[in-house]
């Protein structure tokens, strides 16, 4: 953003008062509003089906790269509520059991992660969002070191699971065609 949505003057960077942190923060010289630039809150399915977990893959990502289904909170919606919501929406699974597991900040995208294991019944049906999915046996699971990993890391504990950390596959440059 780079004008107040009240007055269009451009935005400055104002330090806020020692009283509230003392952060940089992006705001309009008059005073009329500030970008207070909060994490969002992102919803995290760690889905049990049949007895094994359901790992998709987003279309946008690389071939080899899977994950736990997530999606935003909607409004008038509890965390609850809005993880089988997405679960539903993007896999037409059924949420049968919604357990938290955890809270995980992911800086990297400023986002506040609220994790839940979620027992699932159903047919799965991949919304468009999604190109694939493994169903893995919960022992054979490798968290990664951030985000949603440490939540899957966390719940193998409470399943008595041991578990090695790896690194998701990273985004590879591809040199367009001559």
């Amino acid at each position: 953003m780079r004008y107040c949505p009240v007055c269009a003057t451009a935005l400055i960077v104002r330090t806020d008062a020692r009283e509230e942190g003392g952060r940089a923060r992006l705001a309009c010289p008059d005073g009329h509003w500030t970008h207070w630039d909060n994490p969002l809150p992102v919803l995290a399915a760690l889905v049990e089906y049949e007895g094994r977990i359901l790992l998709a893959r987003n279309a946008a990502w690389p071939e080899k790269m899977f994950g736990l289904i997530t999606g935003f909170m909607e409004r008038d919606e509890t965390p609850e509520q809005g993880v089988a919501r997405e679960l539903r929406e993007e896999t037409a699974l059924q949420a049968d059991e919604v357990k938290l597991i955890g809270v995980y900040e992911f800086m990297r995208k400023n986002e506040v992660l609220i994790a839940y294991h979620v027992k699932a019944s159903g047919d799965i049906a991949l919304s468009p969002e999604l190109v694939d999915f493994r169903l893995i046996a919960p022992a054979s699971l490798r968290p990664w070191q951030s985000g949603t990993g440490r939540a899957m890391a966390d719940w193998m504990t409470s399943q008595g699971l041991p578990f090695e950390y790896t690194e998701p596959p990273r985004p590879v440059a591809v040199e367009p065609a001559a």
